[in-house]
């Protein structure tokens, strides 16, 4: 249950760093934003899960730099998607 909660903060952040390295303006809200964010974390976690392995509670190693990488990365793919969905003509 905690780990979905953290997943589910770590999202948030993830999707106002994307946000603020997405260029351009992008007309939503932070709400929006911020599922974007944990969806996108949610896909960059899983990607660097299954490329570095896992890093779970037996891992004694606090920071995991990759899954975070991985995770902005996924938000920024994802916020790019959902910007080209929405993008007015």
């Amino acid at each position: 249950m905690w780990t979905f909660i953290l997943w589910i903060i770590f999202g948030l952040i993830v999707g106002a760093i994307a946000k603020m390295i997405m260029p351009g303006k992008q007309n939503m809200g932070w709400l929006t934003t911020s599922i974007l964010g944990i969806v996108g974390a949610f896909v960059g976690g899983f990607i660097a899960n299954t490329v570095f392995g896992g890093g779970g509670a037996n891992d004694d190693r606090m920071f995991h730099f990759w899954p975070l990488v991985f995770s902005v990365g996924g938000a920024l793919v994802v916020l790019w998607i959902y910007g080209m969905l929405t993008k007015k003509n």
